[in-house]
């Protein structure tokens, strides 16, 4: 089993439930199962699209899925939770990213781990941080 970090995020809807349902989602994902969760903190909007506040929280998961698997798998529950692809940065009901592998490092056109974004968000930093300390 490998270890994966990932970030859940909603600014439209409910945005508690929207989370909710990622978590409940993720962890029914096959060869996949939360080990840990952080707490949800409500952050800004970041990018030039005036949006309101996101809620945010990483979960820690235990997979026997490969990091392409697991994209496929998140994208397929951010479909169903009704996201649309419009605009970088935009308002979404759910956005679901890889933010870290334990021991992979990824590249190539579909996917980047660690998420490239990591280093800019400390609300990320803040969460995984949190997740990790909660493993002792």
């Amino acid at each position: 089993m490998t270890v994966a970090y990932i970030a859940l995020g909603s600014n439209v809807g409910n945005r508690a439930a929207m989370l909710a349902r990622a978590r409940s989602e993720i962890g029914t994902m096959r060869d996949t199962r939360i080990v840990r969760e952080s707490s949800v903190e409500e952050t800004a909007p970041i990018g030039p699209i005036g949006q309101g506040p996101y809620l945010n929280q990483i979960v820690a998961v235990e997979t026997r899925l490969d990091p392409h698997e697991l994209l496929v798998a998140l994208q397929e529950i951010e479909l169903r939770a009704g996201r649309i692809r419009a605009e970088r940065w935009g308002p979404r009901t759910l956005d679901l990213d890889i933010v870290l592998i334990e021991g992979q490092q990824v590249d190539d056109d579909r996917l980047t781990v660690p998420h490239p974004e990591l280093p800019n968000r400390d609300f990320w930093q803040r969460e995984l941080e949190e997740v990790r300390t909660l493993d002792g």
